[in-house]
């Protein structure tokens, strides 16, 4: 190869963003060897064409990958590429999980402050409970509390609340005995998930709160800790005082909801409202409505929603009926199950030019 082609170690390493020792440490182990060796200096010349594989090789072990995989990546096509990539991501954050896990046993084992007795709830309830609400999440840049779940245990019911801004889903459970105090805090979305998968096997969890976590304890199995978000979770119990009459309520069939909701052409979904049912209606011209089954009372009412709002508030609701009461075309509806009303959310509306 001409000699004009090339270029040395430490321009090189300049294009590439590695340095010249970790260049050096490739070469060595194979991994990406220069294009020339001087044989009588011994100085390394690389050529343009390996400046996109140095790149990739950079990124992949910024991402601390090893260097077998880091190989298999680079030699691999791109769909066995993204395989391994999504490969390593899920080690790594099941690694992260765990070491979180083991941390928080340490702690408890230091001492300190004891662990506060919150509820006695059942396993199998509380694991469909937070995956329900869950759906209401979002990972919002500047808003963490969005992906968190509220937990607020009374005197007679711990109830989990989320919120998306679009959605607002909150559930009631009925401990398996009197709550043994009051308390409130957000916790840790994506780590509650993995919580309550060990408590769907079991009878009864125990809730224990500690400092900036809680815990999940289960019997003959391990105790699962979850961290509280540090922000305030947003005033929901105010927005739930505000708002206005129902002039419109229907009952709806679930499944054939669902269905017709999964077969609309778009991403904006309209229902209409008037005495004789509910009609599931597109903005796109031509597309003719789909009836329901259905009853409604009060006034006539055509409201629009995005798809990725009103169909998880709808596939979440317990049972064959959901109930919508509705205040109008541009004020939140709420939704929950026609028979098992422990579960309830709040769908907002969209603005649309079909709108009445």
């Amino acid at each position: 190869m001409p000699h004009d082609e090339l270029m040395p170690i430490g321009a090189f390493a300049r294009r590439s963003g590695l340095t010249s020792s970790a260049l050096r440490f490739y070469a060595d182990s194979g991994l990406l060897p220069p294009a020339e060796v001087d044989p009588v200096s011994g100085y390394r010349y690389y050529s343009t064409d390996q400046v996109a594989q140095a790149t990739a090789l950079r990124q992949l072990r910024e991402l601390a990958m090893p260097l077998a995989a880091v190989e298999a990546v680079l030699r691999s096509g791109a769909d066995e590429a993204s395989r391994l990539l999504d490969e390593h991501v899920a080690k790594v954050d099941g690694d992260a999980a765990a070491v979180r896990q083991k941390a928080a046993v340490i702690k408890s084992a230091l001492g300190g402050a004891p662990g506060l007795p919150i509820a006695v709830v059942k396993g199998p309830v509380l694991a469909a409970a937070v995956e329900q609400v869950l759906t209401a999440t979002a990972h919002e840049p500047g808003m963490p509390s969005l992906a968190g779940l509220h937990i607020e245990a009374g005197h007679e019911a711990v109830a989990l609340t989320a919120t998306d801004r679009y959605r607002l889903s909150t559930r009631t459970l009925v401990p398996a005995g009197p709550p043994a105090q009051t308390w409130a805090g957000t916790v840790n979305g994506d780590e509650l998930r993995a919580a309550v998968a060990a408590s769907r096997r079991s009878p009864l969890v125990r809730l224990e709160a500690v400092p900036n976590g809680i815990w999940f304890r289960v019997a003959d199995r391990e105790d699962r800790h979850c961290r509280l978000l540090p922000d305030a979770f947003p005033d929901y119990r105010l927005m739930l005082a505000s708002l206005g009459e129902v002039t419109t309520r229907a009952t709806v069939s679930k499944d054939p909801l669902l269905r017709a909701l999964e077969e609309h052409p778009g991403d904006r979904i309209g229902l209409h409202v008037a005495n004789h049912g509910v009609s599931v209606m597109s903005a796109h011209d031509g597309h003719p409505d789909i009836p329901l089954p259905a009853t409604a009372t009060g006034q006539t009412l055509q409201i629009w929603f995005e798809l990725t709002t009103l169909y998880p508030a709808v596939s979440t609701a317990i049972g064959p009926d959901v109930l919508l009461d509705l205040r109008g075309h541009d004020q939140p509806v709420t939704i929950r199950s026609a028979d098992h009303g422990d579960l309830t959310t709040l769908a907002m509306p969209i603005q649309s030019d079909h709108s009445t």
